[in-house]
């Protein structure tokens, strides 16, 4: 059995992220949403959690970070072009995040991200493949 990862997040309105992320092109597993939570595939093994932050604060004994106010982590994802780093940002501003950077061009690897609506960070890269294995 390989290893799997769940990111789980607070958000503050489930139902608006939801409708933010299948804009660009997420689906969930309706075996594991309800009211208070969702999950969202990422890939086979890679699932973010999306929570409402009352369902979150049963997780944890801590005050849940204002991710517009502080980075409490960065979600980084690989994809397989540049074309489509590009793309998902585009569709994140339009469906309501905003960027906080330029992009960055290291030439064997490319970079962008978004801020979804809760302020999250979401780092998307594409490496020219065999680029991880030079140096």
């Amino acid at each position: 059995m390989s290893t799997q990862i769940f990111v789980n997040l607070p958000v503050s309105d489930l139902t608006n992220s939801i409708a933010f992320f299948t804009e660009l092109g997420f689906s969930f597993n309706p075996q594991f949403t309800d009211e208070t939570a969702t999950c969202m595939i990422v890939s086979d093994d890679i699932f973010v959690m999306l929570l409402t932050e009352a369902k979150f604060k049963t997780f944890t004994p801590n005050e849940i970070c204002n991710a517009k106010k502080y980075t409490e982590v960065l979600v980084c994802l690989s994809v397989e072009s540049r074309e489509r780093v590009d793309e998902l940002v585009r569709k994140a501003v339009a469906a309501g995040g905003a960027t906080y950077s330029e992009p960055q061009d290291y030439g064997f690897m490319y970079g962008h991200g978004f801020q979804d609506l809760d302020g999250h960070i979401w780092e998307l890269v594409h490496m020219v493949p065999g680029a991880e294995n030079e140096g």
